[in-house]
C-alpha cells in the first residue's frame, strides 16, 4: 500500500518536473528556433517583468520599454505568462491582423470563466467566434449614431444636473479631485441609460448603484487581480476551491436583481424609456438566425459591461480632459468660444446635432486620447495559423500557430515621435481637418479598429462631449497647488491613472 502511493507520489512529482521543464524549454528556446527578434528571457527583462507585477514600474512605463526593445524590427516574440506572445510595432501589420486578415484574429484574450463569472464571462468582450459574431450583430443597432440621440436627452440631464450641483456649491471646486467626482457622473450616467435608474451621486452620495459600481470597478485594478487571472488561467477549479472571485456574489446580485426587476416592471405596464434596457429587451425580442437568441444572464452581462467601460474608462479620459484644458488656458478659451457659439444658436441649449458639430471639441477628445489612451495594451488571439513577413531585413518570416496572443502597445505607438512629433505636447490641430489626413493610420487606436473596435466609443466620446460644453459654460478650470504636471501614473493600475488623483480648481464664470 505504501510503495503504491510513493509510486503515485514520485510519478506526479516526475509529471511536475516534466510540465515545469517543458515550459521553461519553451519560454527560452521557442521564437529562438523560429529565427526572429525575441524578448531573451534575461536578467534585465525578469527583473522588469516583476518590477511591474510588484508595483515599481506602471503599465504605461513597461509599455514603452518593451516597443523600445527593438526599435528597427516590424515584431517581435516574447512569453507573457508562459504564453507565446507576438508584440507588433508595424502600422501595416497591424492593418492586416486587426482588419484585413481579421477571420485569424477573431477573439480578445479572455481569462473569465463564464461558469465562475457569469456577470463578466458573457459580455460581448469575453465571448469568442460565432457566439462573439451573433452577440455583436444583435447588439450593434443599439449603438449607432441615431440611437445614441436616442438616449441623448437622459445623458444631458445627468450633466446639467452634475454641473448645476458644483455651481451651487463653489465650496467643493476650489479644489475637487476630478476622479472621484466624474466616477459619480458617469455613474448616473450609466444608472439611467443602461439599467433605467435615475439616480444622483452628488446629492445622494452612498446610493447602492454608486457603492455597488465602485466596488465592481475595484474588482479590476491592483497586483491582486494580476494573481487572481494568473490561477484562473492555469486551474479554474482552483480559482473556485481558493474562494476568489473578481466581482462580489452581493455585486452580481444587486445587477442581477435591478436588470430582472426593471424588465419585469416595463412589461407588466408597458413602459418604453430611451435607454439600453429597452434596446437590450427589442434585440430579445427579435427572431433571427444571425442575431443571438438572449436570455436574462446575456442581457444582464451586457449592461454590466456597459456600466464598467463607462463608470471607469470614461471618467478617467474626462479626468485628462480637464487636467490639460486647466494647464492650456488658450485651448479652453477656444474651446468655451465654440461651446457659447452653439448655446447662442440652440437658445441656451445643447442639441445632439449641435455637439456634433463641435469640430475643436472633437479635437480636443481626440488629442486626450492621444496622449492618454484608454488601453495601454490591445490584445488579439490567433486561432488559425497565420504567416507573418520578416520581421526586419536579414529575417525569414514566421508561421504563427494557434493560441498565439498578438499584442498591439497602443500607449507606446501614440508617443512615437515617428508618428506624433512632440508626443508630450498637447496638441489638438493634429487632429485639425488640415492636418488628421497626415497621422499614419493604425497608428491611432484609441479604441482599437476592425470589427472588434469597441463597440461603445460613440457613447463615451458623447457623456465626455457633453460634461465639458456644460462645465465650460459655467466654469472656468485652474491649476491649484495640487495640480502634478506631468501626471505621475499608479503603478498597480492596467491603465493610466494620477498617483494621488487629479486635482483642479473650477471657477464659476459671470453668466
Amino acid at each position: 500500500m505504501v510503495s503504491t502511493f510513493v509510486l503515485l507520489l514520485t510519478a506526479l512529482g516526475v509529471i511536475c518536473v516534466l510540465k515545469i521543464a517543458s515550459v521553461i524549454h519553451r519560454m527560452y528556446f521557442y521564437w529562438k528556433n523560429k529565427g526572429i527578434p525575441y524578448m531573451p528571457n534575461s536578467l534585465s527583462s525578469f527583473v522588469m517583468s516583476w518590477k511591474v507585477l510588484l508595483g515599481y514600474i506602471s503599465f504605461a512605463d513597461y509599455n514603452q520599454y518593451v516597443y523600445n526593445y527593438f526599435p528597427n524590427a516590424k515584431y517581435f516574440g516574447a512569453n507573457s505568462l508562459g504564453t507565446s506572445t507576438i508584440f507588433l510595432r508595424d502600422p501595416e501589420l497591424i492593418k492586416d491582423t486587426l482588419v484585413k486578415d481579421f477571420e485569424h484574429f477573431p477573439d480578445h484574450v479572455t481569462f473569465v470563466d463564464e461558469n465562475i463569472e457569469p456577470l463578466f464571462g458573457k459580455n460581448i468582450f469575453s465571448l469568442r467566434g460565432d457566439r462573439w459574431r451573433k452577440m455583436r450583430n444583435t447588439l450593434s443597432p443599439s449603438f449607432t449614431a441615431s440611437k445614441m440621440k436616442f438616449m441623448f436627452d437622459l445623458v444631458s440631464k445627468c450633466s446639467y444636473d452634475f454641473v448645476n450641483y458644483l455651481f451651487d456649491h463653489p465650496e467643493l471646486c476650489r479644489e475637487i479631485e476630478t476622479k472621484e467626482a466624474f466616477a459619480r457622473y458617469t455613474n448616473d450616467v450609466i444608472a439611467t441609460a443602461a439599467f433605467g435608474i435615475s439616480v444622483n451621486s452628488m446629492k445622494d452620495r452612498d446610493n447602492e448603484f454608486y457603492l455597488r459600481g465602485t466596488e465592481a470597478a475595484s474588482g479590476f485594478s491592483g497586483v491582486l487581480t494580476i494573481v487572481k487571472m494568473i490561477v484562473l488561467r492555469s486551474s479554474s477549479w482552483l480559482f473556485q476551491l481558493m474562494g476568489l472571485y473578481f466581482f462580489s456574489p452581493e455585486s452580481s446580485k444587486f445587477f442581477k436583481k435591478i436588470v430582472t426587476e426593471t424588465i419585469r416592471e416595463r412589461e407588466e405596464r408597458g413602459i418604453v424609456r430611451p435607454d439600453m434596457i429597452h434596446l437590450l429587451m427589442q434585440a430579445r425580442d427579435k427572431d433571427s438566425a444571425s442575431v443571438s437568441k438572449m436570455t436574462l444572464d446575456d442581457i444582464v452581462s451586457q449592461a454590466f459591461i456597459f456600466f464598467l467601460a463607462g463608470f471607469d474608462t470614461s471618467s478617467t479620459l474626462m479626468c485628462f480632459l480637464v487636467h490639460e484644458l486647466a494647464l492650456n488656458r488658450d485651448i479652453q478659451d477656444r474651446l468655451r468660444e465654440e461651446i457659447l457659439q452653439h448655446l447662442s444658436e440652440g437658445n441656451g441649449e445643447i442639441s445632439y446635432e449641435a455637439l456634433s458639430k463641435m469640430s475643436y471639441m472633437d479635437m480636443v477628445v481626440s488629442e486626450t486620447l492621444r496622449k492618454y489612451p484608454p488601453a495601454i495594451f490591445l490584445d488579439r488571439l490567433c486561432n488559425k495559423k497565420y504567416e507573418l513577413p520578416p520581421a526586419q531585413p536579414g529575417s525569414k518570416s514566421v508561421i504563427l500557430e494557434p493560441d498565439t496572443v498578438l499584442m498591439f502597445p497602443a500607449y507606446a505607438l501614440h508617443r512615437d515621435p515617428k508618428y506624433f512629433p512632440n508626443p508630450d505636447k498637447f496638441d489638438p490641430e493634429r487632429f485639425s481637418e488640415e492636418n488628421k489626413d497626415n497621422i499614419l493610420p493604425y497608428t491611432y487606436l484609441p479604441f482599437g479598429h476592425g470589427p472588434r473596435k469597441c463597440i461603445g466609443n460613440r457613447f463615451a466620446l458623447m457623456e465626455t462631449k457633453i460634461l465639458i460644453a456644460h462645465l465650460l459654460q459655467k466654469f472656468t478650470l485652474k491649476t491649484v497647488e495640487k495640480t502634478v504636471e506631468p501626471v505621475v501614473y499608479c503603478k498597480n493600475e492596467f491603465n493610466l491613472r494620477a498617483v494621488d488623483g487629479f486635482w483642479i480648481g473650477m471657477e464659476k464664470r459671470e453668466m
